[in-house]
């Protein structure tokens, strides 16, 4: 496995490696992405985190999110990491990105210079469980609703996609 993340500056230049767990630890900007899953019936696809992830365990969140690994291109990295955590494969199209930082409170710190990438789906995924705890298609709307009255349920930068109008 490799724990490696890409650093960047603000314009997502790569300037260099870090472990992860050093990157997370020391707040460093690096590389990421949020893979964003619809289906026909404009349903999106969540994840709940598995319980024993490093943080944010037990909140829902995107479909899949991870790193790059050093010389892997954003697209191949999602969909590497969709088929590794949800277990199907699909097209992905990059939609944008932004740059976010989040302390958790366990020590760790979340600062990403994230790509959000989106596709389709239309079966439910056969989940990795050291992974993902569950998952749920959800109507757009139903979920606007739901963040509104319970966003203590979601993860810090899927709250920021849907902010940032990504979904």
């Amino acid at each position: 496995m490799n724990s490696k993340v890409v650093l960047v500056d603000l314009k997502d230049n790569q300037i260099g490696t870090m472990d992860k767990m050093d990157a997370h630890v020391n707040g460093v900007l690096h590389r990421a992405f949020s893979v964003l899953i619809f289906n026909d019936k404009g349903e999106i696809l969540l994840q709940q985190r598995a319980l024993h992830k490093y943080h944010s365990g037990g909140l829902w969140t995107n479909t899949c999110c991870s790193h790059p690994f050093p010389g892997e291109e954003i697209i191949e990295a999602g969909k590497r990491r969709l088929f590794e955590e949800m277990g199907f494969k699909c097209d992905l199209t990059s939609i944008g990105n932004f740059t976010y930082q989040c302390e958790f409170g366990n020590g760790l710190i979340e600062h990403e210079f994230d790509h959000v990438l989106k596709g389709f789906y239309n079966n439910d995924p056969v989940i990795n469980i050291d992974e993902v705890e569950s998952f749920k298609w959800v109507a757009v709307d139903d979920l606007k609703k739901d963040i509104l009255i319970y966003p203590q349920r979601y993860t810090f930068w899927f709250l920021e996609l849907l902010k940032r109008n990504f979904i």
